[in-house]
């Protein structure tokens, strides 16, 4: 099911994991809105880009999200996160600081292990940017180095 014009529901619900661990993450129909809500957020992405991302994790049904460690509130499991990256645009902490200086209304922006950016869209945008390289640690206010500076 096409959902946009480059994001499709398979694409979104896909997981390695899940194939791995036979773990079926059909979402249910009352989620389909949001998973389009995200595909709309996510071709603004790509359009401030200029170049397609590479999907790593969108919708997870509870027992996925689960088995890869995530947060019990994430939002991935309401269809409204994704995590990825756009090699041809930089790494992640530049896909970040474009996304902070655009007008687009996400909720949380969030650059994880200085490996690839979460976004996640919601009805209520907070337009939140953290930061993330020690789940001990936790969340950073911000987007911020490994030391802990805030990045302009």
């Amino acid at each position: 099911m096409r959902l946009t014009q480059n994001f499709s529901l398979e694409q979104l619900i896909h997981s390695e994991t899940a194939q791995r661990e036979h773990i079926d993450n059909t979402p249910g129909t009352d989620l389909v809105d949001n998973l389009r809500r995200l595909a709309e957020g996510l071709e603004q992405v790509r359009a401030l880009t200029g170049f397609p991302l590479e999907i790593s994790s969108g919708y997870r049904c509870p027992a996925l999200n689960r088995r890869v460690g995530g947060a019990k509130t994430s939002q991935h499991t309401l269809g409204l996160a994704a995590d990825f990256t756009c090699d041809e645009f930089g790494p992640p902490v530049d896909i970040i600081k474009a996304i902070r200086d655009s007008d687009i209304e996400f909720d949380q922006c969030i650059l994880e292990y200085a490996k690839w950016v979460h976004i996640s869209f919601s009805k209520a945008p907070r337009r939140k940017v953290l930061t993330i390289y020690d789940s001990r640690q936790g969340y950073l206010d911000g987007l911020r180095d490994k030391g802990g500076t805030q990045i302009a």
